[in-house]
């Protein structure tokens, strides 16, 4: 893997993003749908491949880290603006969300 350059990782905008509803995503075996806010005028909306490791109601009010300034991208019809960042395992295969251990206001920068 190529390293990245401290200037790559500042481009990166990294925000605590606090989750507001979650939802099922219609047809799709490993996709929610997610409303984060993350201290901007209007709730996020990102599309989420944690189904089966997270049930929706168990995300709602948790603080999690999301990568903000992602290019949007059309997920099977639904535009995702921005990542809800995770931990992954491959054997056996476990999905864990990043999260603050502290309260900190949605939209906090994180560095």
């Amino acid at each position: 893997m190529a390293n990245v350059t401290f200037g790559q990782f500042q481009a990166m905008e990294l925000k605590v993003g606090e989750i507001k509803t979650a939802e099922d995503f219609p047809g799709a075996d490993k996709l929610l749908k997610l409303r984060v806010d993350i201290g901007e005028d209007e709730e996020r909306r990102l599309v989420a491949g944690i189904k089966g490791f997270y049930s929706p109601a168990d995300l709602i009010g948790r603080k999690v880290v999301v990568l903000s300034n992602l290019e949007p991208k059309k997920i099977r019809g639904e535009l995702s603006h921005g990542m809800v960042l995770a931990a992954v395992t491959e054997s056996p295969r476990k999905v864990v969300l990043l999260t603050v251990d502290k309260d900190v206001p949605a939209g906090t920068k994180i560095s």
